[in-house]
């Protein structure tokens, strides 16, 4: 029987530069999709996949997400007193339980990978999960759901992956499908960032992990890769000569919120998803009479 998967890591220490000025005094993963925080879709999913300890690793002018997963006692006094029950309601269900959420600092900006290790006292002898906030998806299940899945059939480790085009697959980390149906197959090889005539497949990693704490020991004496980075990729490549990787591919839409063009997109999907605003955000975008054939 496997080790149950308990805790979640979430690297938030990114300084977001892509989305400068808004991110100089906010952190990115506090942008928001409609009216929730990135950070919160991705707590979100995660508690939907059974997670109990949410490990977030932050940095430098990240307090405010702390706050986020903390009680508010004015502002809740405040709702209660004006009878918004709802919206009292609302923030109190987006909290963890007491207890259940911890913080630590990557005090230099040296990769994923390394942002991994940081939170590898929290974490302890035990499978985790690892989810990148950038990234949201609309999926039911949740990612992290299917993948625990096939997690409890297989154990080792499990990475969710989407095709892309040929054309595309040079801006990420690409792995080589073996023997298996689409919710769980084997993982032949990782490739970070190949020429698309090198590349194993058009499947990429897509931002969600279940990884086996064998890899904070490989991250300790990992050497700097791409960027001059501690890169998560070179360490599970290092993990697949002896430990079994899965590959889900999963069943649901991925938006690229580290992008502004994936952030704009989300923003647009989730709105369109919402019985309270479709209505009239598709007016409004009727009134903008687009030319999209410009």
């Amino acid at each position: 029987m496997q080790k149950r998967v308990r805790t979640a890591v979430f690297p938030v220490a990114g300084l977001g530069t892509r989305f400068l000025p808004a991110t100089k005094a906010m952190p990115k993963e506090m942008l928001t999709v409609v009216d929730r925080p990135l950070i919160q879709y991705a707590v979100d999913e995660a508690r939907e996949a059974g997670i109990e300890h949410f490990v977030f690793v932050t940095g430098r002018n990240k307090g405010v997400i702390e706050d986020h997963f903390d009680r508010q006692f004015e502002l809740e006094t405040t709702l209660e007193t004006r009878g918004k029950t709802k919206a009292l309601e609302e923030l109190r269900q987006d909290l963890p339980s007491a207890g259940r959420t911890s913080f630590t600092r990557q005090q230099e900006p040296l990769g994923l990978g390394h942002a991994v290790w940081c939170a590898r006292e929290l974490v302890g002898d035990q499978p985790f999960a690892l989810l990148l906030p950038d990234m949201i998806f609309k999926a039911r299940p949740g990612v992290l759901k299917q993948m625990i899945e096939a997690y409890e059939t297989v154990g080792g480790n499990v990475i969710a992956v989407e095709e892309v085009p040929h054309s595309e697959i040079s801006s990420y980390g690409v792995i080589g499908r073996g023997a298996g149906d689409d919710s769980g197959f084997a993982i032949t090889e990782m490739v970070e960032k190949p020429k698309p005539a090198d590349a194993p497949s058009n499947l990429i990693i897509s931002g969600r992990y279940i990884l086996q704490p064998g890899i904070f020991d490989l991250l300790a004496n990992q050497s700097r890769g791409a960027g001059g980075e501690i890169q998560i990729t070179d360490a599970m490549q290092t993990l697949l000569q002896s430990q079994r990787f899965t590959g889900v591919k999963y069943q649901g839409r991925a938006f690229d919120c580290g992008s502004k063009i994936g952030f704009l997109t989300a923003n647009v999907a989730f709105a369109l998803d919402r019985d309270d605003i479709r209505e009239g955000f598709v007016a409004e975008l009727k009134k903008l009479n687009v030319n999209l054939s410009q």
